[in-house]
């Protein structure tokens, strides 16, 4: 018979106000991704037409989608946050609870990860749209000094 090896883990002890810190910064990063959204959203809708002309359609379109994707996880990931920022009161209760304690800083750590893993898709897909755009606002300027 085998033993089982439990492999341990380190978790840095965060306190409740740096739990608290995070998961607001977390909130106001995805607000202002929610307006960004809307920004980029605003800007695909006014060169529809110029990227059209500029034969980009192609090239724009699996970034439109992938907006799209990211403006849904936005939405469920903000929702996350809040419900983990609402359930901090575990922590400062003054009862030792420690496998709810537990389960909500694995919680936290896994809403870490996540909150990078979107922001890592979302800028790149955000800065592949202006990259974008921006081609197209120069091919709509050249058309323009042609005629």
């Amino acid at each position: 018979m085998k033993a089982k090896i439990q492999k341990g883990t380190f978790r840095e002890w965060l306190t409740a106000e740096e739990l608290h810190d995070a998961s607001k910064k977390w909130s106001s990063e995805l607000k202002f991704a929610m307006d960004e959204q809307k920004f980029l959203n605003s800007m695909i809708k006014d060169y529809t037409l110029d990227i059209i002309d500029s034969d980009m359609f192609n090239t724009v379109q699996p970034v439109v989608e992938v907006l799209n994707k990211s403006e849904k996880e936005l939405i469920d990931l903000f929702k996350k946050v809040q419900l983990h920022e609402n359930q901090l009161q575990i922590m400062v209760d003054d009862v030792n609870q420690a496998r709810m304690e537990n389960a909500y800083l694995d919680t936290h750590a896994d809403l870490e990860k996540e909150m990078e893993r979107y922001f890592v898709k979302y800028r790149e897909a955000k800065n592949r749209m202006f990259d974008i755009v921006s081609q197209v606002i120069k091919r709509k300027k050249q058309k323009r000094l042609l005629n």
